[in-house]
């Protein structure tokens, strides 16, 4: 059960490991076991395949920011610093996130494509906004844009 970035992450920990750099040891092992666990997770082992080891490192990614923001607003900024440098380390094995531009140009092209006009048709524009974009987008921007653009 493997997929290409699966075995970057297997391959890099291997890398951290010999070099004997821990923190990012550390965290890819914690990733690779999210990874792990994802498989194992409900009645059956499942293959997962690329965009699931994705999803999983999406999320990855999600938590850290989030306990990263929480430490800060604790004024814990050693911790906070620890989670964004761990979040930034996963980070780079996920795609290139859409810049403010292009977000807002697909969230435009969806509204004129559906024919959206009001904010009852929020959920429908989000659904396929986030089926074009995929994991290039941050889903809070993404729905920002959609909800500015169908209550102007």
């Amino acid at each position: 059960m493997s997929t290409p970035t699966l075995d970057r992450l297997t391959a890099d920990l291997t890398t951290a490991m010999k070099a004997r750099d821990t923190e990012r040891t550390s965290v890819l092992r914690q990733v690779i076991g999210a990874v792990r666990a994802e498989e194992k997770a409900g009645p059956a082992v499942k293959e997962l395949t690329e965009d699931d080891v994705l999803a999983v490192l999406n999320r990855e990614v999600k938590k850290r920011r989030e306990s990263a923001q929480i430490y800060t607003d604790a004024g814990a900024a050693d911790r906070a610093a620890t989670e964004t440098a761990e979040a930034d380390a996963i980070e780079t094995y996920l795609p290139a996130r859409l810049s403010d531009d292009e977000l807002a140009a697909l969230v435009a092209a969806v509204v004129a494509d559906l024919g959206a006009s009001s904010m009852k048709d929020m959920g429908a524009v989000m659904k396929e906004a986030t089926a074009r974009a995929g994991l290039a987008a941050d889903g809070k921007k993404l729905s920002a844009l959609v909800r500015s653009a169908l209550s102007a």
